[in-house]
């Protein structure tokens, strides 16, 4: 077996948990993949990962041979992108990670065309809404909605911004009527989008900095925004949607924007990347593509 390869699916086994999840990652067989990890077991004559039927964990040995094989798996990459950009061509998988409906609506639109362009380019794509630590290596890129936390080494550009609307179906404000105003929101049934990490008030503008919050009555909550728009397009209440999400309801006038006359919050959008000496070939070019075009996509 080739020791490269072989490194690089004991790395993926470790960051991913399981040797099934590498087999669908990788489209070897969890045998295979388990062969992989034995070559490097019998190669160095030290156990790697101990395994139970239920979870694997790396040992004490593996744990330091895991970050000797990421910094040498990092380089032999660094040097192919060395001789892509040389030959001016992107080479090699780029593993980009973006919220899960921003992500398949708006950015993972423009990267097909990459694969289409490129073939010598791979891309790997995961759509999660959960942020990744782009310090463990997983990833090369990330595209993330609104503040970034986690600065620290990390690169970032700008891809724009999203203005968030409030609307509400036909049949439902002809029932109930428009809100006039912020305070007329209590008033109404709202359908919420609630997850770990999110706050569910709704966001407006006010010129000075911090945004105005306010949180209606929850008739409903969902933890999926693209649900959350199709309750709303059912009539059950007031959403706080992305113009992106609601821009195609709100074209057929299935949904109706309310509070047109307050100033809409916006998120930013950007993408996110290891600091590094060397801006692979195909980075730079996703970059650029993003930049360029989804500001569009966004409005």
């Amino acid at each position: 077996m080739d020791r490269l390869g072989s490194m690089a699916i004991f790395v993926k086994a470790a960051d991913m948990g399981s040797f099934s999840a590498v087999a669908e990652a990788t489209g070897l067989s969890a045998t295979m993949v388990g062969k992989h990890i034995q070559f490097l077991e019998n190669r160095l004559g030290m156990r790697l990962l101990n395994r139970t039927t239920r979870r694997q964990g790396l040992t004490e040995f593996g744990r330091a041979y895991y970050d000797r094989c990421r910094l040498i798996l990092a380089e032999a990459e660094a040097a192919d992108a060395l001789a892509s950009d040389h030959l001016n061509v992107p080479y090699g998988t780029l593993r980009i990670t973006m919220p899960s409906l921003l992500g398949r609506l708006c950015a993972a639109p423009l990267l097909y065309d990459l694969s289409l362009r490129y073939p010598s380019m791979r891309l790997d794509l995961h759509m999660d809404d959960h942020v990744v630590d782009l310090a463990a290596g997983a990833f090369d890129l990330a595209i993330r909605t609104g503040r970034i936390s986690d600065r620290g080494g990390l690169m970032m550009r700008r891809l724009g911004s999203h203005r968030m609307v409030v609307c509400g179906s036909r049949e439902y404000l002809a029932q109930h009527g428009a809100p006039r105003d912020l305070e007329a929101l209590s008033e109404h049934r709202a359908v919420v989008y609630v997850r770990p990490g999110w706050r569910p008030a709704w966001r407006f503008a006010n010129g000075a900095g911090d945004p105005l919050e306010v949180t209606p009555p929850a008739g409903m909550q969902l933890n999926d925004l693209a649900a959350v728009a199709d309750a709303a397009v059912a009539g059950t209440g007031l959403a706080w949607l992305p113009a992106w999400l609601a821009r195609p309801h709100l074209d057929t006038g299935v949904l109706l924007e309310v509070l047109e006359t307050q100033p809409s919050y916006r998120f930013d959008n950007y993408a996110v990347w290891p600091q590094a000496k060397h801006l692979p070939l195909k980075l730079r070019i996703a970059l650029d593509l993003l930049a360029s075009a989804l500001p569009e996509r966004l409005t």
